[in-house]
């Protein structure tokens, strides 16, 4: 489902056209990834967001490629007969040879067609195939890994399907092929070492071994040049995969990552500098009501508020309107994802705020997928005492409505004292003691099958933040992913982003990072940090990112103690703002989302496309090469109006009062920072023509 922005400014132009036009009727596209219509990780993110400009680019030549899951294609897929009759006869000859190929459209924005091999069925072929990788590449895949085994299928089925369809082209083919991940590298490999007419692509959207590096909790990014990776990948059982993905990458006419500084470990790991970086974009749609976004936000935060009251229920000595909602989500991965540095951080803030006397109440979610059996007994009873307070004031309330009304009618004031009787009093008294509690609200809402070891339990255990009545801080354990239908928080992911203030993601390692830049399209600020693609990429095209509501965090150059410091600070600055700056901020945030459309960063995707086809067809295709691998597209300058920040959005004045309205046009302030707005291409240009460009 696409995310959705208001209309509170007008789109930006971003890039003007490119000047070569490529005549993509004789040619073919297929994109080979194993997350096609096969939800796994964040590539499926990737590809179903793509696909519906991949098809208005290509029409019906445009085919995914990936493997037949029974259960996705059910519900995902509708099998159809192939339309392209070259697809056909290939198709048709493949299964009259062993092989199960389907193919359909998928059932997502721009219903791209598929096809789907089962990699299952031609398992009796696993062992001369591992032969043959043997043979020609020198790699050897172990009989127990599993997943190894399927990518040496689906290589070697992908190989076969771009083979065959080649052959059963009359005319010389021009095919191009873009493989996504190890998973699919073997398909690549096959292809060059086939000599088949192919044009490849080689994405890689996070390295194996620095995922597995990073982990291992060393010092990564510091010892890039330093590492034996041979040795390495060995080390952890895993050198086949890494050859798979190496060789994949070397041999590929262009090779892409998703951020600058994913492509930086890919040199020192990969051993091949990245040819273009394309970054991960969204499909963004626009509100036809202006700020609306805001009004969202606020109904999200009311659900979220609902939660928390029957979560706190008998401790709920705080003030919900003064509440600020953090959290952070995605994979269980403690040190990786910044979960350890959040919890030291979220300490650290809960002793300023205390000896600040501020009357902020902070409540951080951590929505993280962990092993669970079932929902924590004390937090669903939490739910059911919120409701039943509800049920008794909805009760007294009807009570009390039917005598005033009774009143009303014979022409009598009411007699206050006369309008509650006992039986009223003693079911809100009996109300009330039911919300006593003899514990304290619970940290986690399930109960975890590994409690002792839990890294997050372990750490909120050493860190001492219980849900105490002094601690200013607050900490929810979600360790499962959300969902409309939960008995507990009955909130899709989306409407739970756009209820919260600020995503809090400081990631040690994060090629991309879809999580922010969702926050982002929703209008939501975060933290991000110079380790994540998303932190590098916004860092490039924002010239004082934080006052954009994107706080960048030191992690590649700072010490963990330095890192956590700048976190609290963050934390606690954003603590301080009044209401009015969170609103003005998250219009800045939200006017980033052009920033991340795919009508923007896909054309990183048609420039690698048209740089593998003139690569490996010279005489038909020509391509020139516009940098774009440099900050280019977009370029934010610092807003017009004074930044929200408390230090810095007061007047000097002392008689300054918190009621006065601050002097804010959002519409000017847009305005202006479309005025300023660069385009590199545009500027080029003028430069060479002799016009000083606006970076002179």
């Amino acid at each position: 489902m696409p995310l959705a922005r208001s209309l509170s400014v007008t789109s930006l132009s971003g890039l003007e056209e490119w000047d070569e036009e490529f005549d993509l009727e004789d040619a073919v596209l297929f994109e080979i990834a194993w997350e096609v219509a096969n939800k796994v990780g964040g590539i499926y993110t990737v590809i179903q967001t793509k696909a519906r400009l991949t098809a208005e680019e290509w029409g019906e030549n445009y085919f995914l490629v990936g493997p037949y899951v029974e259960s996705n294609v059910r519900t995902q897929v509708e099998l159809i007969e192939p339309t392209n009759p070259i697809l056909k006869r290939t198709i048709d000859k493949m299964n009259a040879s062993g092989c199960k190929v389907y193919f359909g459209r998928w059932l997502i924005e721009g219903s791209p067609y598929v096809v789907l091999i089962d990699v299952a069925f031609t398992a009796w072929s696993l062992d001369r195939w591992k032969s043959e990788l043997w043979e020609n590449f020198s790699i050897g895949v172990p009989w127990f890994d599993r997943e190894a085994n399927d990518a040496v299928l689906f290589g070697f089925l992908t190989a076969w399907l771009l083979g065959e369809y080649a052959a059963q082209c009359e005319d010389p083919p021009h095919i191009l092929a873009h493989f996504h991940e190890w998973l699919a590298g073997l398909g690549l490999m096959l292809c060059r070492r086939r000599q088949l007419p192919v044009a490849t692509i080689f994405t890689t959207h996070a390295t194996l071994l620095g995922r597995y590096l990073c982990a291992g909790k060393v010092d990564f990014y510091n010892n890039l040049a330093e590492f034996n990776v041979d040795k390495e990948a060995g080390d952890r059982q895993i050198y086949h995969r890494y050859c798979l993905e190496r060789s994949a990458a070397r041999c590929a006419h262009v090779f892409t990552t998703v951020s600058q500084i994913t492509a930086i470990e890919a040199e020192y790991l990969l051993k091949r500098k990245p040819d273009i970086i394309t970054p991960n974009g969204l499909n963004v749609k626009k509100f036809s009501a202006m700020h609306e976004f805001q009004n969202l936000h606020a109904k999200s935060k009311s659900r979220i508020q609902e939660f928390i009251r029957g979560h706190f229920y008998g401790h709920l000595d705080f003030n919900l309107d003064k509440c600020v909602f953090l959290f952070i989500a995605g994979r269980y991965e403690f040190s990786n994802k910044g979960a350890d540095i959040f919890l030291e951080a979220l300490a650290r803030l809960n002793y300023l705020l205390r000896v600040n006397h501020s009357d902020v109440t902070v409540v951080a979610f951590f929505i993280m997928p962990a092993r669970t059996n079932n929902f924590n007994v004390e937090t669903l009873k939490g739910q059911a005492v919120r409701k039943q307070l509800w049920d008794t004031a909805q009760t007294v309330k009807e009570r009390f409505g039917k005598k005033l009304y009774e009143s009303l009618l014979v022409g009598q004031l009411p007699d206050v004292s006369k309008m509650l009787d006992k039986e009223d009093f003693t079911m809100m008294k009996r109300a009330i003691f039911s919300t006593q509690r003899q514990c304290q609200p619970p940290i986690c809402t399930h109960n975890m099958l590994e409690d002792s070891s839990d890294p997050i339990l372990n750490c909120i255990r050493r860190i001492g933040l219980f849900n105490c009545s002094a601690d200013r801080v607050k900490v929810i354990f979600h360790p499962e992913f959300l969902s409309s239908t939960s008995p507990l928080l009955p909130m899709d992911y989306e409407e739970f982003v756009r209820g919260c203030h600020l995503g809090v993601f400081p990631s040690y390692y994060e090629p991309w990072g879809y999580t922010p830049a969702e926050c982002t399209v929703m209008g939501i600020p975060s933290i991000s940090t110079n380790l994540s693609g998303f932190g590098c990429f916004m860092e490039e095209h924002i010239a004082d990112p934080s006052a954009y509501g994107i706080y960048i965090l030191d992690r590649r150059f700072r010490g963990v103690d330095e890192s956590c410091n700048q976190l609290t600070s963050f934390l606690f600055q954003f603590c301080k703002q009044s209401r009015r700056q969170r609103i003005i901020q998250r219009n800045r945030t939200e006017r980033l989302s052009d920033l991340l459309d795919w009508r923007y960063l896909g054309r990183y995707y048609i420039s690698a496309r048209h740089m593998a086809l003139a690569k490996a067809f010279p005489d038909t295709y020509m391509y020139e090469a516009q940098d774009p691998t440099s900050s280019s597209g977009f370029r934010y300058p610092r807003p017009a109006s004074v930044p929200p920040s408390p230090s810095l959005s007061r007047h000097s004045s002392p008689h300054h009062s918190d009621d006065e309205d601050e002097r804010y046009d959002e519409d000017l302030e847009a305005e202006k920072d479309r005025v300023n707005i660069r385009q590199p291409f545009a500027a080029k240009t003028k430069a060479a023509d002799g016009v000083p460009s606006e970076s002179d």
